[in-house]
């Protein structure tokens, strides 16, 4: 009966460690991969896991300065900031790329 049980036991555990290594097959925010950041015309659907140092610092790598009135929205970052001496306003999607308006 002993062996019954521990058999039983161990065939669970072995299929939920291996239900629990799977993950989703398709996520629709996956992870931003450290790649330059691109303009695009509009900001992808989604919230932003960056924090705002991350936003700014992600700015800064495109180019942009005097980054300011950063806030998180649902689409990602929006704020202000300065390119080529003109002022803009700028969104930082969860994707990590800006678009401009």
């Amino acid at each position: 009966m002993q062996r019954i049980i521990l058999a039983t036991s161990a065939s669970i555990l072995l299929a939920t460690a291996g239900f629990a290594q799977s993950g989703p097959a398709d996520s629709s925010n996956p992870a931003v991969k450290d790649s330059a950041p691109r303009s695009v015309s509009s900001p992808a659907e989604g919230e932003s896991s960056f924090t705002e140092k991350q936003a700014q610092d992600r700015l800064k790598k495109a180019g942009y300065t005097d980054i300011s009135a950063l806030t998180k929205q649902d689409s990602g970052w929006h704020g202000t900031a300065m390119k080529d001496g003109k002022q803009v306003s700028v969104t930082l999607d969860y994707k990590g790329d800006i678009t401009t308006h």
